[in-house]
């Protein structure tokens, strides 16, 4: 009995050390990708609704810029020579609406959750990430991809299109397009419940 318990914690904690070590797509994905992270003033109705606006104005000047990059080097550059007027456009939007709340573009990485939406999936992990501050930050989130531009599809909750994940590399499109990046997880709910039938 004790020999099975210390073989069930044995291959849970290789299991656990596996799913933690990013696949080969997975780490592609985050050298790939540059994440978008727009953060409201607070959770107020109001300023939730200012987010958006936010987001929409930003995505719809600058998509096309970044449709025209030929890497996430390129991207990440351009994005860099852009933020004062990135910053400048959204307090230009916020202002329109009424509002003085200053912003604050940085890139640099940050941490995210995976992200599923119907038939899409980002992996979670840490991604080089547009983050843009309204005021105090302290609502709200909203994420999405910069770059290669999926932000349109990614708000609607709809799998990207062809045209949308073409810089991705197959083995990325197979993963993102929910391909085997679950298995992962549902081998440690198997191994978790043999474990506590074990134990």
């Amino acid at each position: 009995m004790k020999k099975t318990v210390a073989f069930s914690i044995l291959v849970l904690i290789a299991a656990l050390i596996a799913a933690a070590v990013p696949t080969d797509a997975e780490a592609m994905i985050y050298d790939d990708t540059v994440r978008l992270h727009i953060l409201a003033n607070s959770d107020k109705e109001d300023d939730q609704r200012l987010k958006i606006a936010v987001r929409d104005g930003i995505l719809e000047k600058y998509s096309d810029t970044l449709l025209e990059c030929q890497s996430t080097d390129d991207a990440e550059r351009v994005i860099n020579g852009l933020i004062p007027s990135i910053e400048a456009d959204a307090e230009s939007i916020i202002k329109n609406a009424g509002y003085d709340y200053s912003v604050t573009a940085t890139l640099g990485k940050e941490w995210y959750d995976t992200r599923v939406y119907d038939d899409f999936t980002m992996p979670r992990g840490v991604y080089t990430s547009l983050q843009i501050i309204i005021g105090e930050g302290e609502g709200k989130n909203w994420w999405c991809v910069m770059y290669p531009p999926l932000c349109t599809e990614l708000a609607s909750e709809n799998a990207p299109s062809d045209d949308a994940v073409a810089d991705y590399s197959k083995a990325e499109v197979t993963l993102i397009r929910g391909g085997k990046y679950n298995v992962k997880f549902k081998i440690l709910e198997i191994l978790s419940s043999a474990f506590t039938k074990n134990s």
